[in-house]
């Protein structure tokens, strides 16, 4: 099951260029492709504001 980005995103990057598979994409909530994340957890650990996590 792929990571989700909750609405308390704040498009600040910091996961973008953490994620080893580019499964991140902008907007103003982030978004994670589900086909494309390997659950590798970096994008969660790095979020300041902790919007990411497993569903």
């Amino acid at each position: 099951m792929a990571y989700v980005i909750s609405e308390d995103c704040i498009a600040c990057g910091t996961c973008i260029s953490e994620c080893p598979v580019e499964a991140i994409s902008e907007g103003e909530i982030y978004k994670i492709d589900p086909d494309l994340c390997t659950e590798c957890g970096t994008c969660a650990s790095v979020c300041p504001n902790e919007a990411i996590s497993l569903p």
